[in-house]
């Protein structure tokens, strides 16, 4: 046996020379495995300055040094890249998702809140968006609520001041253009959170609807986030 059973460390054999080197190359491994940080599970070019210790999920389609290792994980150690695969229940921290994942023995996915053995799961996720305010009166944000999921509520900071001839702002969809909130300030730094008094459900993808009060909109910037939940139904097998 020359590596470890789970995450293929090297072992040191009887009567090694430069034991050092291996034990070496065990703890570079060991580094870039503990509290795993996936640098992006998208990239498929190798990143040339990549620093040692960092770590990337290898997608469909990697070209260069990646080829051929699409599902493992590249570990840059000692300048070079190292590959490993990933076991069911590895746990990971995407950092260009700012999301948590698991890997379920075939591919990284969402860590649900809570999961059934049968492929059953509860998610709780955000969506965020920056919107640019767009001149005029009501308008629809660029993100829409997804189908199938319960909406816990919606909130926003005004990143860049909302300017016009109005005196506030509501958010909502069509039917309910204040469900989210109302009298909105303009002023930038200011924040919604606006939370549903009973979690909607939408049955069709649906956008978000911003309606100036008092006047129309001149622009402005707004940074969004939908608190939503997710089922997922069981598996087939």
């Amino acid at each position: 046996m020359s590596e470890t059973a789970n995450t293929g460390l090297p072992l040191l054999q009887a009567s090694q020379a430069q034991k050092h080197v291996t034990m070496n190359e065990a703890l570079a491994r060991i580094d870039a495995l503990l509290q795993l940080t996936l640098v992006s599970r998208a990239v498929t070019i190798p990143p040339e300055t990549a620093t040692d210790g960092s770590a990337y999920a290898v997608p469909a389609g990697a070209v260069n040094a990646w080829e051929g290792q699409e599902g493992k994980l590249a570990l840059r150690l000692n300048g070079g890249w190292v590959f490993l695969a990933p076991r069911a229940g590895w746990r990971a921290w995407v950092a260009d998702e700012a999301r948590a994942v698991h890997h379920t023995g075939a591919a990284w996915a969402d860590t649900p809140a809570a999961a059934g053995a049968g492929g059953a799961a509860t998610r709780f996720e955000v969506a965020e968006f920056d919107h640019e305010v767009i001149a005029g009166g009501a308008h629809e944000a660029g993100v829409v609520i997804p189908w199938g999921t319960q909406v816990i509520g919606v909130t926003a900071r005004v990143l860049e001041p909302v300017t016009g001839s109005l005196s506030g702002w509501r958010l909502g969809v069509a039917g309910s253009d204040n469900r989210y909130g109302s009298g909105l300030s303009l002023v930038a730094g200011s924040w919604v959170r606006g939370l549903t008094g009973t979690p909607v459900s939408y049955y069709s993808d649906t956008p978000l609807l911003l309606t100036p009060e008092g006047g129309t909109f001149a622009g402005g910037r707004l940074r969004m986030a939908i608190h939503l939940l997710r089922l997922d139904v069981p598996a087939l097998g």
